[in-house]
């Protein structure tokens, strides 16, 4: 009973925080001086034209009107225009005219490049950066950890953009292991999918990777130096038992709270990853809505990118419990 009035108002706050961020993201795009029946209107754009469309497209009402139907349209759909209407279903996050297509359709379109993309590169620099970050606590002062720490400060030096293209070079050009550029679906050719986001999940894992690896070593540098630990030993368990249950659990929590951010962050589009490996996600469609000044989708994409941040948030929240007994929901 307490963990589902947890969640209830856990799910409650996630929609007052997104109700926020729409309201936001709409006034900073839509009361912006940009016109976007302009930026949608056919050359040449004669007066009568321009006017006909900012009717169409609803942008001739008052900034609140404008918000009222913007959030009606996520809950409930919407239509442009009279007589010949553009339907946008629900969840409706606006109507691009410049590609003819509601933003709900393009993002489901990019989002399986993205997600593969953000998920197998999430579970790899989480995978190395822990290990790695565990081993060097273990080992501290030693070669293995000095190891371990100058090759993080190497990638927490990197930009991503430059890591990409190191990966390309090597891999791709000189030693001629992996394609450097292009997406394949996985229903297509689930090996030619592997072999073209190889190069992208390295790039993304030698950077991040890095951090979790610098973060996981102080947590259990810190953790594994509290009573407890001390209490688990002198009661003879086994270090193993006492590292993996007792340390390793405790200091996971900063790293799954940084690991739901970055996952999230990922999923709203990889934004110099797809363009270095020339990837059509959402970041590629970011920077191509931003180029043509389609101020729908880049509301749509911006929206989403919160969705997907705040949902792993509230599973961070839900998976604190299981990892520390002391942390419990309720």
């Amino acid at each position: 009973m307490k963990l589902l009035r947890y969640i209830s108002f856990r799910l409650l706050g996630i929609v007052v925080v997104l109700l926020v961020i729409a309201v936001i993201t709409f006034a900073i795009f839509y009361l912006l001086p940009s016109d976007p029946a302009r930026a949608a209107c056919v050359r040449p754009c004669l007066p009568q034209n321009l006017e006909k469309l900012s009717i169409f497209m609803g942008i001739d009402q008052p900034w609140f009107v404008q918000l009222g139907e913007f959030l009606k349209g996520i809950l409930f759909g919407r239509s442009f225009g009279t007589g010949v209407a553009v339907d946008c279903n629900a969840p409706c996050f606006g109507y691009s005219f410049l590609r003819n297509s509601s933003v709900t359709d393009l993002v489901i379109a990019r989002f399986p490049a993205t997600a593969s993309i953000a998920i197998g590169a999430a579970l790899l620099f989480l995978v190395i950066g822990v290990a790695s970050g565990l081993f060097a606590s273990l080992k501290r002062n030693t070669f293995l950890d000095r190891g371990v720490m100058t090759v993080s400060i190497a990638g927490v030096s990197t930009p991503v953009y430059l890591a990409g293209i190191l990966a390309i070079l090597i891999f791709g050009f000189a030693l001629r292991l992996f394609p450097t550029s292009g997406y394949v679906p996985f229903d297509e050719s689930p090996v030619e999918w592997l072999r073209r986001l190889v190069l992208p999940w390295i790039s993304l894992a030698f950077v991040s990777a890095a951090v979790y690896a610098r973060l996981t070593r102080a947590e259990m540098l810190e953790v594994m130096s509290q009573d407890y630990i001390r209490t688990a030993r002198a009661k003879g368990l086994r270090e193993r038992r006492v590292i993996g249950r007792h340390g390793l659990r405790t200091a996971l929590l900063p790293v799954v709270t940084v690991f739901g951010l970055d996952l999230g962050a990922l999923l709203g589009g990889a934004v110099v990853t797809e363009r270095v490996f020339g990837i059509p996600g959402m970041g590629s469609l970011l920077i191509e809505a931003v180029a043509y000044v389609d101020v729908q989708l880049i509301v749509g994409l911006t929206l989403f990118a919160a969705f997907a941040v705040v949902i792993l948030n509230f599973l961070v929240d839900l998976a604190y419990g299981f990892l520390d007994p002391r942390v419990r929901v309720g």
